[in-house]
């Protein structure tokens, strides 16, 4: 793999360990406003899109979907910092990435505030450049536009830009910006799903300092 100048990570999946957390919230607001259970395997497949556009899907289009958000960002703030944890490696990689002098950029389909109190938690906030939300852009993951508006903001070059995500929707977002992408083998799709192959996959963010060890 070679070395890039500017690495775009998405969060969920890829940094942090959030399923279980993700799976609760969900559990919770569908169990309060629908009345219903829903399948671990249907929430994890709706991860990586925008969190409104999945209570859409999940709930029903007749439901008040700001209040049932907004329930859901505060049930999920009450038990983030006990229910989260980077994967193994993250810290390390980070703090080799940032100090070889590479950009880095979170981009991601959480919402900002959120990003923050994990970024916080974990205490990850001071190794990134950029923050992309949803906030930031019209349209999300797996449009180009996240990937795009983070390369603008760090004046990134394409040839030596790449994105690292653990769904089709980093992927597609990656390659749709012209960019390498990297898929991460940790992730609960498997690499043969994607509509798009990754430029690479690896079994440990390691992977991405050989490079810099090797020097």
């Amino acid at each position: 793999m070679k070395s890039y100048d500017s690495y775009l990570f998405d969060a969920d999946g890829t940094l942090f360990d959030t399923v279980d957390l993700i799976c609760t919230c969900f559990q919770y607001v569908a169990e309060k406003y629908a009345g219903k259970t829903m399948e671990r395997s249907t929430i994890i497949d709706g991860i990586g899109l925008p969190l409104k556009s999945q209570l859409i899907t999940h709930l029903g289009a007749e439901q008040d979907h700001d209040q049932i958000l907004d329930d859901y960002l505060q049930y999920q703030l009450s038990i983030m910092e006990q229910s989260i944890s980077p994967f193994p490696h993250v810290i390390e990689t980070l703090e080799l990435l940032k100090g070889a002098g590479k950009q880095l950029a979170v981009v991601t389909s959480r919402r900002r505030f959120s990003l923050e109190q994990i970024l916080e938690s974990t205490d990850t906030h001071k190794y990134f450049d950029v923050l992309i939300t949803p906030e930031d852009t019209t349209n999300h993951k797996p449009d180009a536009e996240p990937a795009l508006k983070a390369m603008s903001l760090l004046n990134a070059d394409k040839a030596s830009t790449v994105f690292i995500g653990d769904a089709l929707y980093d992927i597609c977002s990656g390659a749709g910006a012209g960019i390498d992408t990297i898929f991460v083998n940790w992730s609960h799709a498997h690499v043969s799903s994607l509509p798009v192959a990754p430029t690479w996959s690896i079994d440990s963010l390691q992977e991405l300092t050989v490079c810099l060890r090797n020097r």
